[in-house]
């Protein structure tokens, strides 16, 4: 049996990938990592990594994509694993359910994306949908080696609060919050694990890092999954990373979210954090029904197990069992065409 290709554009997607590489290892397969763009040099435990000519001569069995996009002259099924939640950024027609036809198969994280996806499925009919849960959150929900164990030690018993910021500058919580987290950590009754998202301003990076000390620690994007499991509440903005926190039924403080919901305690003004963090650690019963409601939408698997129902779903879907395909549309020429520009690459394609 042909191996599998493990495709990412950007470093966030390692957390992606990584337990579906240890799935595919679990259970015997060959598999490889194609890194382009923001991702190149990045590297997965245990998992050889290769350039483009490389990735071709594999004629990998499937090509599993934590991106927008995936090479479409590489041979193998194309899945679609997704690199976040939809979180509502933008229009849909431009966000999560936006199609650009290059995709066999979409493995969705439940039933908020799951039906739309199958309503697009019907009307266009050139790729198909599996409802599998997602890849990243299988270590949220498996044990993890100490890793959260080791992150939450220096709290000693204090409550352990974790920060995650969006890129999208006119989002971002980052800027407007460090005085207030500055002066939270200063104040040392709390914890505070700091990340950002790779993309963020090298300088807020620094302003961040800078925090790190008895009463902090700044977890690079590697750790975060771990980051998760170990804090007791998360505050961040319109980012993925506050759906992620939610599936494991904990609260959730949003600075500015451009969509507020009923399962987040949102806020506009710096000066009222520490009222929020109170909130948050002493949740009440209908703010922890809310969460319960919205984890269950978004991601009802707590299993550990997404890795193997997407190996699954893609077996199926080679084995023919979910159908034929209609032709991918004009436009998946197009961005095809675009894709061989960008990589540089204008050989045969490989089926």
């Amino acid at each position: 049996m042909a191996g599998y290709l493990l495709f990412a554009t950007e470093r966030y997607a390692l957390p992606i990938l990584a337990p579906l590489a240890q799935a595919l290892h679990a259970s015997g397969q060959s598999v490889a990592a194609w890194f382009e763009g923001g991702a190149a040099g990045a590297e997965l435990e245990g998992v050889r990594s290769v350039g483009l000519r490389d990735a071709l001569a594999l004629r990998p069995r499937a090509v599993f994509s934590a991106a927008n996009w995936v090479p479409p002259f590489v041979s193998g099924a194309k899945v679609q694993l997704f690199h976040g939640f939809n979180v509502q950024k933008r229009e849909d027609s431009r966000g999560h359910f936006r199609v650009r036809g290059l995709f066999d198969l979409y493995c969705t994280q439940g039933p908020a994306t799951t039906q739309p996806f199958r309503e697009l499925a019907a009307r266009e009919g050139h790729f198909a949908v599996a409802q599998t849960g997602w890849p990243k959150l299988d270590p949220l929900f498996r044990d993890d080696g100490g890793r959260s164990a080791a992150l939450r030690a220096p709290a000693a018993g204090r409550p352990v609060i974790l920060f995650g910021s969006t890129f999208t500058e006119r989002l971002s919580a980052a800027p407007w919050l460090h005085a207030q987290i500055a002066a939270d950590i200063a104040r040392g009754e709390r914890y505070w694990l700091l990340t950002l998202h790779p993309k963020c301003a090298p300088e807020l990076f620094d302003r961040y890092r800078a925090l790190a000390g008895a009463n902090a620690c700044f977890v690079e994007p590697e750790q975060v999954m771990a980051a998760q499991r170990a804090a007791d509440v998360l505050v961040s903005d319109t980012s993925s990373i506050v759906s992620e926190f939610v599936v494991q039924h904990k609260p959730v403080v949003t600075f500015r979210n451009r969509v507020p919901q009923p399962h987040m305690i949102d806020f506009a003004d710096p000066e009222q954090l520490p009222a929020m963090l109170a909130r948050a650690l002493a949740p009440e019963p209908a703010l922890m029904a809310e969460i319960v409601r919205y984890a269950d939408w978004i991601h009802p698997y707590r299993d550990g197990q997404s890795s193997e129902r997407v190996i699954t779903a893609t077996e199926d879907f080679i084995d023919g069992e979910m159908g034929r395909l209609r032709r991918k549309p004009l436009g998946a020429l197009w961005r095809g065409l675009q894709i061989r520009r960008e990589l540089g690459y204008w050989g045969p394609a490989q089926r």
